[in-house]
Order: C-alpha cells, then structure tokens, then sequence
C-alpha cells in the first residue's frame, strides 16, 4: 500500500493539481488529506473537485469548522459558505473528524490535529515535558489500537514514533511555509518519502522510516 498524503491544503489549487499528478506517476493506492481544504489565496471549489475525482479520503480540519459555523472569518483569505459551489458544500459537510484506514502494518488514524483535537499541536521538536502533557496524544497511546497516525495542523512535516504509533505530519501546501510539500508514505517499504515545491514542481527532499518506539526519528523543515 502506498499512500500520497496532503497536509494542509489552504486553497493551493494549482499545487494541488500538481501533487495529484506527482501521485499518479509514483502509482500511489489512496490519496489521503488532513483538512484544512478552505480559506488561503486560490480556489477551494477546485480543490475539492479534484480530491473528489481522485477518490480522495479525507477529514475535516478546524478552517472548514470554522467555515460551516461562520466564524474567525475575519482571518487573511478566509472564504465565505457562499463562494463555494454544492459540490464543495457536499463534500465539505460529508468530512468526518477522524477515519481509520486499514493498513498492511496496522490501523492508521486520519485526523487534522491529534485525534478529535483538530487543535491539538504536536510539532517536531516537542520536548518530553508537552509529550507527556498532550492530553489527546496519551490517551491514543493508552488505547493502543493504531500504529499510525496522519495529521496536520501545524504545518510541520514530521514522522516521530512514540511507544508503538508512529505519527505523521505532510506538513501544508501553503506558500509561506519554506518546506511546503507533501508525502508519499510507502508501508510496504517501510519509509516515508517527502516532496518539496520548487517554484510549482515538486522534488524529492527527504525519507524517514516508519520506526516506533523513542522520540529520536522526529523530522522538521
């Protein structure tokens, strides 16, 4: 199984298309996305229809929350309900807070932040102080039933292995992020590959494996 997985999208339409094809010359299996689809310069009702003809699986993010309650739209780019099409409001309505996704290493959890947190931050360089103090975190390792877990929020592309989960963060496709991109994840290989937009194309950055267990294998821009 090979995943092309979408951090934060923030209306990047052309980088989404971009991406899209970047997936389909590498023969990923599913795309996935964290949410986050609206409010940023481009088009969101382009963006979901091409997620939607790549048969993509995805979550909702805290921006199209956000979006669906009118609220925080005096934010840089936000988008009204009424600039997006029925299509987008379909699909923007028929987001789920978390999936799980069944995978040959085991149950992998989509999400925006962490869990049903579509707040909650876990960056890269989180110390073991705001490890043991992220509520949503622990408790998905107390559960114990996902190896994986896809999410997003920050911005930050990030594989990190805690106990026996290994999360992973794309990162976002918005342009003011230096390290904006995206991330095929190969589970046969056992390794996530990062790309990163050069101008509008995308290049190969770097690979971390899918290792559990220690806080050592934690990537950032």
């Amino acid at each position: 199984m090979r995943l092309g997985v979408f951090g934060d999208i923030h209306a990047e339409h052309g980088r989404v298309e971009a991406a899209l094809r970047l997936f389909a010359r590498e023969g990923v299996d599913q795309v996935l996305f964290v949410g986050d689809v609206v409010d940023g310069e481009g088009d969101p009702n382009a963006c979901f229809a091409m997620l939607d003809d790549a048969k993509a699986l995805g979550v909702q993010g805290n921006h199209e929350r956000w979006l669906a309650a009118g609220t925080m739209r005096t934010l840089p780019g936000s988008h009204l309900l009424e600039q997006l099409d029925a299509r987008s409001l379909r699909l923007m309505r028929e987001l789920p807070k978390t999936r799980v996704i069944e995978t040959p290493r085991g149950r992998l959890l989509l999400c925006h932040g962490v869990g049903d947190d579509d707040m909650q931050r876990l960056r890269p360089d989180d110390d073991d102080y705001a490890i043991r103090w992220n509520d949503p975190l622990q408790a998905l390792l107390r559960e114990g039933v996902h190896a994986f877990m896809i999410g997003g929020h920050t911005h930050e592309r990030m594989v990190r292995g805690f106990e026996e989960l290994v999360v992973i963060n794309a990162g976002t496709l918005a342009r003011e992020q230096p390290d904006a991109g995206v991330v095929i994840v190969d589970m046969d290989a056992g390794e996530a590959a990062f790309y990163t937009f050069a101008g509008e194309a995308l290049v190969p950055a770097d690979v971390c494996p899918l290792r559990p267990r220690g806080t050592g294998i934690g990537l950032s821009g």
